[in-house]
């Protein structure tokens, strides 16, 4: 089947190894257009890139594609929600070749730079750059188990990357001309890589060695593909598709398919989907595997005829070590190396500006909805019959009224607590009435303050009030017996509101006076002025006890401040603070621990290769007073961030938010251990 998959000459493109019937084409004129094999109209166009699409890639699920242009900017869109979802800037030429990572949100881009890239792609940011190759790169591929990552170039070598180490493992010499395609298998710690010289090879990636090597006067091998079940490797010729074993090597079956150069493979349903592409042009062939020869009696093109046939391995033994998956789909590799701060880039109002120019423009919304956003969609309860647990209960229906009610509750905002002691008191127990109170069936007499006031239930709670709405002091006084008795001064009702709520009281007081100390140091000065006048009330060994603030409350406040600008951090600072996220950290309460994970990323991102290159400096001949005052800083956040470390370590097994935020920091403090 043939289709105009562009205005312009088609210039790179790729098929969805899910479904099989994904296809994603780029072209000279700078679109990506998204096709389903089978239809002849485009489903999707997506616009932003500025220079023709050199490479594109499909993740695992089918849910982003990423392109890279001639200009070495990188995109990647959400297909479902039809929109741009980052932009990634920092190569500088042609992106060459792009691959997801099968569990995080990764993505790798080999340029022809000779640099490989590995990106974060909900953060915007590279993670770190891998240098190595010395012509372009033409080939990426992530390891099953998301360990490794495979790069094959121009150089003729294949090289295998440690994403944890961040350095390289090992590099596969043997080829003789540019290596164009890597493939892992998808079990066994095997690696086949296809290239210009005519030849495929498989390494084996426990002993580092040449498994076998097959070579066909056929032309240049354009792709490659393992069986799903790995018993045989699929190869992509001019015209042609070969079917190979490696133990030993050999050709099990020739197909001829008048496909041309193809671009891809893909299997679906046993059935083998290959495009090639040529001018404007995209064609689509498919070959049932049902009549391939994936091993058997009778091989084609033996490469060693004076050596006995050997039967083939069968299908699903191994005679190697088998990947170690994580147990969830969505798990993230457990380390990754991490670049230093000039290797990052933060978001900027460029990058914001090219992400509103790129748009998803659905030409076909029938297919869209179809292929995107399908109509039946999966229960999440499981079945009523026959299930081992229980059913969950349902919920009981909710009225308008109730509805209604609900929405206008969730618009009420409580402002800042900039009221004095009584109204926040007063609003504390209007919480604790919600859950500890009873209705007193007994109905209690008027008690009339000095200033006496009508309370009337207004029909719209304002967002911002000074008091708590529907709530009465009488309700928690008690009963007057003596009914002349009902005026009481303001002194005697606050007496008796206080009986039972001492202990809040004085935290609340506490946390007043903490509040105005730091509102009087914060009107003096510029903002960095405040920063520094503030240091000696965050620090554990102030001279003044007095001025001290020993509240974590008050630091998480001052923090969640610092942290919205980078710029403010200093070694001074992280040398006084490190002590006090360390408690964050263990704190019970959830957004004391998100602000200490917050600020401690901060810290590692921007001072840790900084500590990390000044401690391993040689010692500086002479008398270096500042250099010494750094040193000695440096070392002192390096034993604080040691002590940090065991406390993240042991957290980054949590599951939930806090656990992925754990696990991000114990990846960032990888280089402590």
């Amino acid at each position: 089947e043939e289709i105009t998959a562009h205005s312009s000459n088609v210039s790179s493109l790729v098929l969805g190894k899910s479904s099989g019937r994904l296809l994603a084409t780029g072209g000279d004129d700078c679109r990506v257009n998204i096709w389903s094999v089978n239809k002849p109209n485009c489903i999707m166009s997506l616009t932003g890139h500025t220079t023709p699409i050199e490479s594109l890639q499909i993740n695992t699920n089918e849910e982003l594609i990423v392109a890279g242009s001639q200009s070495g900017s990188i995109r990647v869109w959400d297909l479902e929600a039809a929109k741009i979802l980052r932009t990634l800037l920092g190569h500088k030429a042609n992106i060459c070749s792009l691959d997801f990572h099968p569990f995080g949100s990764f993505v790798a881009s080999g340029s022809l730079d000779t640099n490989i890239k590995l990106w974060d792609v909900r953060r915007k940011g590279c993670v770190f750059r891998y240098k190595g190759h010395t012509e372009a790169v033409r080939c990426l591929r992530f390891s099953p188990d998301g360990k490794w990552l495979a790069s094959a170039a121009d150089d003729h070598t294949v090289k295998l990357w440690d994403l944890a180490a961040g350095k390289i493992v090992f590099e596969f010499t043997g080829h003789t001309g540019p290596v164009n395609v890597v493939e892992f298998h998808p079990n066994e710690y095997l690696l086949a890589s296809g290239s210009s010289d005519r030849t495929v090879r498989f390494w084996d990636l426990e002993k580092f060695q040449v498994v076998s090597c097959i070579e066909e006067e056929a032309t240049p091998v354009r792709c490659v593909l393992f069986n799903p079940d790995g018993c045989c490797l699929y190869s992509g010729f001019q015209d042609s598709l070969r079917v190979y074993g490696w133990e030993p090597e050999r050709c099990f079956d020739v197909v001829l398919v008048n496909w041309g150069k193809v671009a891809d493979l893909s299997i679906c349903n046993n059935q083998l989907i290959g495009v090639s592409f040529a001018q404007s042009t995209v064609s689509s062939f498919v070959v049932d595997l049902n009549r391939v020869t994936k091993s058997g009696s009778i091989p084609h093109g033996l490469i060693r005829d004076d050596e006995p046939l050997v039967p083939p391995t069968p299908t699903g033994s191994s005679l190697r070590r088998i990947y170690d998956r994580p147990s969830t789909s969505c798990s993230k590799p457990q380390r990754v190396k991490h670049n230093s701060e000039s290797e990052r880039r933060s978001p900027s109002s460029e990058d914001d500006r090219d992400e509103k120019e790129s748009k998803a423009e659905i030409q076909n919304p029938e297919d869209y909805k179809e292929i995107f956003q399908p109509k039946n969609s999966i229960c999440r309860t499981p079945p009523r019959n026959n299930e081992p647990f229980p059913a969950p209960p349902e919920d009981e229906p909710v009225t308008a009224k109730e509805a209604a009610k609900s929405s206008q509750a969730a618009d009420v905002q409580t402002p800042l607590p900039k009221q004095e002691l009584v109204r926040t008191v007063l609003l504390l127990l209007e919480l604790l009435s919600q859950f500890f109170l009873q209705p007193d069936p007994i109905q209690r007499p008027p008690i009339a303050s000095s200033t006496p006031l009508t309370r009337t239930e207004p029909s719209v709670i304002p967002a911002a009030r000074n008091e708590p709405i529907g709530l009465k002091a009488s309700d928690f006084l008690p009963a007057v017996k003596n009914q002349s008795q009902t005026e009481l001064v303001d002194e005697e009702a606050m007496s008796q509101i206080r009986k039972g709520h001492e202990t809040m009281c004085v935290v609340l007081t506490s946390r007043h006076k903490n509040l105005d100390t730091v509102r009087a140091v914060w009107s003096t000065g510029d903002i960095k002025a405040r920063i520094q006048l503030l240091l000696p009330l965050l620090s554990q060994n102030s001279v003044d006890s007095a001025v001290a603030i020993n509240d974590l409350s008050v630091v998480v406040d001052l923090l969640n401040i610092v942290n919205q600008k980078a710029s403010l951090w200093k070694l001074d600072l992280c040398t006084i603070v490190l002590p006090q996220i360390e408690k964050l950290l263990q704190s019970k309460y959830e957004s004391y621990v998100q602000t200490g994970c917050t600020s401690l990323k901060l810290i590692l991102q921007r001072f840790l290769p900084l500590i990390t290159d000044i401690l391993a400096a040689p010692p500086s001949v002479g008398v270096d007073i500042t250099r010494e005052e750094r040193l000695h800083k440096c070392k002192l956040c390096y034993k604080q961030l040691k002590n940090i470390s065991n406390i993240v370590k042991n957290k980054s097994g949590l599951s939930g938010r806090h656990g992925s935020a754990f696990r991000e920091l114990h990846l960032l403090m990888a280089v402590l251990e």
